[in-house]
């Protein structure tokens, strides 16, 4: 099975629980639609890799979720909206989301979820009591922890969707984001992720700010 048929799969079995097993409209014409948008060519790390990614955690994490499938259906729709030069894609991914779930039969209460949840992933810090909004924030983050090669495929990826930002705005913005990241009290908030996530996400970010940091100029 390839990639691709793996996640039209998993998106028919987490649709199909959403929306309580109802067989219409065709859940497959959504499943094209959204990995059509995650294929798109501006994309380097927000890819269909980063959304199998992200759903392979969830999955790892469903136990701390009051609604495992909410999660998983915001999960498609996170990033399923991205241009890299536009600051407003969470909310219009949330906005797709608030379209295209009810269209597809999923009840009102957890398209509003999915929807609020979408819109979590702009500052990554949800309430203590969000379980939702913890296993999907720990999920997409989760590439903070990732192994030494892994991480810097990952920044380096970063990096070429932003290719048309100047370097020295790019590593001031980038430097910024890390900040922000290492400024939370917890970058995860699952019991997981602060056990096996938290201790390597740290050091590989401050990693990164040092390379990211400009050299001293002479005296």
């Amino acid at each position: 099975m390839t990639e691709l048929e793996a996640l039209r799969s998993r998106w028919l079995r987490t649709l199909l629980a959403a929306r309580e097993g109802a067989c219409h409209p065709d859940p497959y014409r959504y499943a094209e639609n959204l990995l059509r948008r995650w294929s798109e060519p501006q994309r380097r790390y927000h890819t269909v890799e980063h959304l199998a990614a992200v759903l392979d955690h969830v999955d790892t994490l469903a136990e701390y979720a009051d609604d495992p499938d909410a999660v998983r259906l915001a999960a498609w729709f996170h990033d399923a909206v991205y241009l890299p030069e536009r600051s407003t894609n969470e909310e219009r991914s949330a906005r797709l989301a608030e379209r295209a779930l009810p269209e597809a039969g999923v009840p009102g209460t957890t398209t509003a979820e999915v929807a609020r949840l979408v819109r979590l992933t702009v500052t990554h810090d949800p309430s203590d009591d969000d379980r939702n909004g913890q296993v999907l924030c720990d999920a997409d983050l989760a590439i903070l922890a990732a192994p030494p090669q892994a991480y810097a495929a990952y920044t380096a990826a970063v990096r070429q969707e932003y290719g048309f930002v100047p370097d020295d705005a790019f590593r001031t913005g980038r430097t910024a984001v890390l900040r922000q990241l290492l400024d939370l009290p917890r970058l995860f908030r699952t019991p997981y992720g602060q056990r096996e996530w938290e201790a390597t996400a740290r050091y590989n970010m401050r990693s990164e700010l040092e390379l990211l940091a400009p050299e001293a100029g002479p005296e």
